[in-house]
């Protein structure tokens, strides 16, 4: 938007931009006029346009194939329908990834539909990792799929029926009875895992005799024969010579492995809790079994800055407050934490941690907890700007302070001055004085304010910083002729195209111009 005007050329050009109905039409004729756009910029404006969300669902539709934002969103199921049928591979596999509405029988013909088996695999493989659902006929037909890799994947959907897991188990295939093994077993008479057991291929065998030595406990024997891995020592009931002997003079990485077995004796667990390797204790220090005082006497490194997930055995307890009070004492961080991502917890043990000494735990209070108290919130957003999980937290949580706010609008810290526009009570004014703030967070704030002038909002179409520019120009009110100046920009198409308040034959003429690249 740079063209050399001083702001006082700019605010004049402003004053009298409050066009007519003509005018603004012929603001909007300018956009066909001059030389043709660039592929780039008609990419733009298909990416704009795809994430707009005042683009009708039929206009999303026609840019399937352009732009893939357009997946991200739901369509509706006959847009899902048309790019099922799409003749690019690159359009159906990514509506398999990224597409929310998708029904069990469009899924069905999404997957069956792919001639080739190395893109059914594929399709088939998205539908195991999103957990979806298929038709009984969807399901028969991969079960009984000309490919063993679809077989084989086939054996990992949800809702596959007990009566094809158990068909697959006895697949001619190895690699199909492999991947079946372990969700058939229950389902198996003794003659039918008898057989697995004795299967000739290895990874037959392995996977049969981990499913077996979780009832039946392994022998060392067995272990020493080298056809498993360490997923024994964290899964199977083990003798306790085997138990004994990996804890004493097993390789760091199997005792670390037998740490997570959950049918390991307290006197194993003891050894561990004491052996030379941190990595080792560490592990042990997780267990559900523990006393907290028993956790507590467990020696651990803890790097408060490497990323783990909350403990299953916690989030389990969410909803019991007896065990979320003792947990919430817990020598161990990664307790306190994982207790602090329950949506509800009882009044003292918020209080407790929201005052906790590991600050990540006052962070889980306010991405995931209800009751998380103000202050708290405040101190959080203070030094922390938000993860991909919970974007907006701690800002958007119900219980964030908004009154009283405005005493920051000085605060020699920009984080604390940009809170000042979330007070009820702040105006106009202030969002124009903070428009032009030193930060650029401050500005970016300022310029996404619904009560920036237009004339404020044009300036920070100049601003050095491009999230502040791409900001300043969602502003519902700039003229046509001004937006059409930014979607003629590759620098700030894509956000010119995505403003709702994009009149829809704008929009259409949008789309034309890139249907004809």
């Amino acid at each position: 938007m740079t063209d050399g005007r001083s702001e006082a050329e700019t605010e004049t050009e402003i004053a009298t931009a409050t066009a007519t109905a003509e005018e603004e039409a012929a603001g909007w004729r300018a956009l066909t006029e001059g030389p043709p756009p660039s592929k780039r910029l008609r990419e733009m404006w298909a990416h704009g346009l795809a994430r707009n969300p005042a683009a009708p669902a039929d206009l999303r539709a026609r840019l399937i194939g352009r732009s893939h934002h357009v997946m991200w969103r739901s369509l509706p199921s006959a847009v899902v329908d048309a790019a099922l049928a799409h003749p690019e591979w690159k359009v159906r596999s990514l509506l398999a990834d990224a597409q929310p509405n998708i029904s069990p029988e469009q899924w069905a013909r999404l997957i069956l539909g792919e001639q080739d088996p190395r893109r059914r695999w594929i399709q088939t493989s998205v539908a195991v990792d999103r957990r979806t659902e298929l038709t009984d006929a969807a399901y028969e037909e991969l079960a009984t799929d000309r490919s063993a890799r679809v077989r084989a994947e086939a054996a990992r959907l949800t809702g596959l029926p007990v009566r094809h897991i158990t068909a697959l188990a006895a697949d001619t295939d190895p690699s199909v009875r492999a991947s079946a093994c372990r969700r058939a077993w229950p389902h198996l008479s003794a003659s039918d895992r008898a057989a697995l057991l004795d299967d000739p291929d290895d990874e037959v065998r392995g996977e049969a005799l981990l499913r077996h030595h979780e009832e039946h406990p392994m022998p060392r024997s067995v272990f020493a024969a080298g056809t498993l891995n360490d997923r024994a020592l964290k899964c199977c009931c083990l003798t306790p010579d085997l138990a004994e002997h990996v804890a004493r003079h097993g390789s760091r990485a199997q005792r670390t492995s037998l740490a997570l077995n959950p049918h390991l004796p307290g006197d194993l667990v003891a050894l561990l809790a004491q052996d030379p390797d941190e990595s080792v204790r560490f592990t042990i220090s997780l267990r559900a079994g523990l006393t907290e005082d028993q956790r507590a006497d467990i020696d651990i490194d803890f790097d408060p800055g490497v990323h783990h997930h909350a403990l299953g055995w916690v989030v389990a307890l969410h909803d019991d407050p007896a065990a979320m009070r003792r947990l919430a004492a817990s020598s161990h961080p990664l307790v306190r934490r994982s207790v602090a991502r329950a949506r509800h917890l009882p009044p003292d043990v918020v209080t407790r941690l929201a005052s906790d000494e590991d600050r990540v735990v006052q962070l889980f209070l306010a991405e995931s907890c209800d009751d998380a108290p103000a202050a708290m919130l405040l101190r959080v957003w203070q030094w922390w700007t938000g993860s991909f999980s919970h974007p907006d937290r701690p800002l958007s949580h119900p219980n964030f302070p908004r009154h009283d706010l405005l005493r920051h609008a000085d605060d020699p810290d920009p984080r604390m001055r940009r809170l000042a526009l979330e007070d009820p009570q702040s105006t106009p004014e202030l969002v124009e004085r903070l428009s032009r703030d030193g930060d650029a967070d401050v500005r970016h704030r300022a310029a996404r304010d619904p009560r920036l002038t237009l004339t404020s909002a044009v300036r920070l179409l100049d601003d050095p910083k491009d999230r502040v520019r791409w900001a300043a120009a969602q502003h519902p009110h700039l003229p046509a002729h001004v937006v059409v100046q930014l979607l003629r920009d590759t620098e700030t198409a894509q956000e010119a195209a995505g403003r709702p308040s994009l009149p829809l034959p704008v929009m259409e003429q949008l789309l034309r111009l890139v249907q004809e690249g």
